[in-house]
This record gives structure tokens, sequence and C-alpha cells, in this order.
């Protein structure tokens, strides 16, 4: 399979009922290099520009440091008076062929969960980190027992990780403001809808509770697949799926909104907990009333 290259434009305008007098903004917005990916382009706007800014794209290639996970992050603010606030990333990605997934080339899971559990004395491995609760991903009873209707006995992680993916894909309905950013994974699964930050949240969260480390990856879906090839769900706006860690496959990248092993069709910007690490931008205002993001996203492959 040839090199895939996809290119990127991201969109976000805040129009602001009042003005607003100061903010500060955080954005996860530049892609990551992988093994799977590299990074051709990178550009951004920002109107206005930011304090002590003179052009948006150099100003952000400076500002630029990595978080706890490698994540590229940029932070900026605005001391000035405005009310809109119009935000452009622009990226040229090539997505490398990658194998298939093979459900058996991996350990049972139950041995998985006991290489991650930590005990004194003992070096924490880095993937310990995600088995462990955080804010919008935490287990609870009911998690946890639907990820062991998943995860059978004995079964590779890797098989179980297919098995759960195709599960939540088929229990819950993908229904646009139904939950909100700040919904956490215990109340979608009440709901049994949502969004992919919700599909992927939920399976994070149900693969905490049996033990295994799972994470949150955002990015972006191919907009017009090719001939011939279903259009998939999320791919007129920010995309989030997720991995789970497997001992003998790595990180394997899983999409439960469209129950898909994820390929070259998605370009990948940052990983990280759960969506409030990795949220594509964010902020705090002061001013400004109500306002509601108006967020546009096209994804082209180009030849």
């Amino acid at each position: 399979m040839a090199v895939r290259r996809l290119l990127v434009q991201h969109d976000t305008v805040y129009e602001h009922q009042a003005p607003v007098e100061l903010a500060h903004h955080v954005a996860f917005l530049v892609p990551r290099h992988t093994a799977h990916q590299r990074v051709v382009s990178w550009q951004l706007s920002i109107d206005p520009l930011p304090d002590g800014w003179a052009e948006a794209s150099w100003e952000a290639q400076r500002q630029i440091s990595l978080d706890a996970w490698g994540n590229a992050r940029l932070v900026f603010g605005h001391s000035r008076v405005h009310q809109e606030l119009a935000v452009r990333s622009r990226f040229t990605v090539e997505r490398l062929p990658q194998p298939p997934l093979d459900p058996e080339l991996s350990p049972p899971w139950e041995r998985v969960v006991e290489q991650l559990r930590y005990s004194g004395g003992n070096a924490q491995s880095p993937e310990t980190e995600f088995s462990l609760a955080s804010p919008f991903a935490a287990p609870d009873a009911a998690l946890t027992q639907y990820g062991r209707r998943a995860f059978a006995p004995g079964l590779p992680l890797a098989a179980g990780a297919l098995a759960l993916m195709g599960q939540v894909h088929t229990d819950f309905a993908y229904t646009p403001n139904s939950t909100r950013v700040d919904t956490r994974a215990v109340e979608a699964f009440r709901l049994r809808r949502g969004v992919c930050q919700d599909f992927a949240q939920v399976f994070i969260a149900a693969c905490r509770g049996i033990g295994l480390a799972a994470r949150y990856v955002s990015g972006y879906l191919l907009t017009q697949p090719p001939p011939g090839q279903p259009k998939l769900i999320g791919a007129d706006a920010s995309h989030a799926w997720v991995e789970i860690w497997c001992p003998r496959q790595g990180w394997l990248a899983l999409d439960p909104t469209n129950n898909l092993v994820v390929g070259q069709d998605h370009a990948l910007l940052a990983w990280g907990r759960d969506q409030a690490d990795v949220a594509p931008l964010r902020g705090v205002i002061r001013g400004g009333g109500q306002a509601w993001p108006q967020v546009s996203v096209t994804v082209t492959a180009l030849p």
C-alpha cells in the first residue's frame, strides 16, 4: 500500500456576545511525528494576533513546548479587548502503511494486567499511567463489568480490544449535541449515546476498570473517502479514537466510533489520558458573555 498524503485544515471561530477583556489559550493543533505518520508542513494563523506576536506561524514555532506525553503544546494570550477570535491550523502529513493487526499475536489480557499492576519496590512502566483513572475516563462498577463482557477469561488482549470496540460501536448511538465537552465516561455510558470523544472515553474507562492501559487520541478523518468506500462518522469535525497497550504489538490504535482499526485515513494530533489533556483549543477568558465555537474541518487526500 502506498503512502497517503493528507492535507488538514481546521478553523475555529469564537464570536462573543460582549467584548473579551483578557484571554489565555492552550492549543494542541500540531500533528505528531510517529512511526506511521510524518509531518510535512504546518502553519497557524490567529486573528487578532496574540500578545507580543509579529506573525502567527513564525511565532507559533517559537512558542511551542512539549507536555508530559510529548505533545506539542502552544500557549497564547490576548490582553487587548476583542470580540472575535479566529484560529486556523493547516498541515500536511504522510500516513505510512502499517501491518494488519493480528488478534492472536498478543498475550492473554490477564497477564498484561499483572505486568501493569504497580507493586512497591518495582519500577513503574510508562504505560501504567494509562491504566489509572483520569477525570473524564474513570471507571465505575458498571463500566468495569462492561469491559469484562468483551475480555473473556484467557482471551488474547488484541482480540478482546477488537471485541470491546465492536461492543461500544453497537451499543452506543452517534448523536451530535447529545453530550457536552465536559461529559464524563460514566455519564455517556448511562446515556448510551454521544460523539467520538464519548465512544473513546467509554472504551478507555472500561479497559481501565479491568486493569488495562488505554489512552485518548485526538486527530482527524479523511473527509472524502476513496471511491467505493463509505464516508466515516466524524469526518467533518475533529475526531477522537483510542490506543490500548499490547506488549507484543505496542499501542494498538482503534476507532470505536467507526468500528475499525486506525489506518491511513486518520491524521493524528496528540494523545493523553482523556480529552481534557489534548483538547485542540481551550481557554480562560474575562468578559465575553456567551460564545459557542464555530468549527470547520476539511481533510483532503493529496496526489
